[in-house]
């Protein structure tokens, strides 16, 4: 497989990186961002981007890869309301239709969150604008769309928040986290679990393509490396 990542260089993206360098699978790994990436790998081809909105330029690149990530947000507590749609809607849905325009046989898996509003008609606007980027990114033709909502997500391998409250709460209750996780599968998982959930969904495409906190759980342990 070779498969592009949007937003490597955050908490998620970074493990999903990860996973994807280390899986014998998967031949080559673009990553598209703002800056480039202090990482060399064989696998890794890095492209810096100053217009994420338009991918226009390298839409001959893109149509050799058959899958892309989206693991790219923020959170609403970080932003206004017409920010976080900006990032959590707007942009998702620019790079999902550069991928589709540049391969239409590509898969697109993108990280949402729990409690995602379906409806889009809900009194939260996070989840009312994730609702509408889901059901959005589902309609658009992909050959394969899975939309991940974990929870609470546990850094596993290093990674950090940008977040300064979530790096706060993970370095002083993270050893709680760990502990309760076996005992709460559908409310915590952990950046390594969502990045092998992924390449499961890749290797075997699931008939479910709403992927909840439990289900991701359930993925990771079933990839193989």
């Amino acid at each position: 497989m070779k498969i592009v990542i949007i937003g490597a260089s955050g908490m998620v993206g970074s493990a999903v990186l990860r996973e994807c360098l280390n899986a014998n699978d998967v031949e080559q790994v673009l990553v598209v961002g703002r800056s480039k990436l202090p990482l060399e790998h064989p696998k890794l081809i890095s492209i810096v981007s100053n217009n994420l909105f338009d991918l226009s330029e390298i839409k001959e690149t893109l149509a050799s890869y058959d899958a892309c990530l989206f693991c790219l947000g923020t959170s609403i507590g970080d932003s206004n309301e017409d920010v976080y749609k900006s990032l959590n809607q707007t942009l998702p849905l620019a790079v999902a239709k550069a991928m589709l325009d540049a391969n239409p046989a590509m898969s697109f898996i993108y990280v949402s969150g729990k409690g995602t509003d379906s409806t889009e008609h809900g009194n939260v606007a996070r989840a009312r604008i994730k609702g509408r980027t889901e059901n959005t990114l589902l309609n658009m033709g992909f050959k394969d769309a899975y939309m991940l909502r974990p929870a609470l997500i546990i850094p596993k391998n290093g990674e950090q928040s940008k977040t300064k409250v979530y790096r706060l709460l993970y370095r002083y209750t993270g050893w709680a986290m760990r502990v309760l996780q076996p005992l709460f599968p559908s409310m915590i998982t952990d950046t390594q679990k969502v990045g092998r959930a992924m390449l499961t969904l890749l290797r075997a495409p699931a008939s479910n393509h709403i992927i909840e906190n439990e289900q991701i759980n359930l993925l990771a342990d079933q990839q193989i490396i």
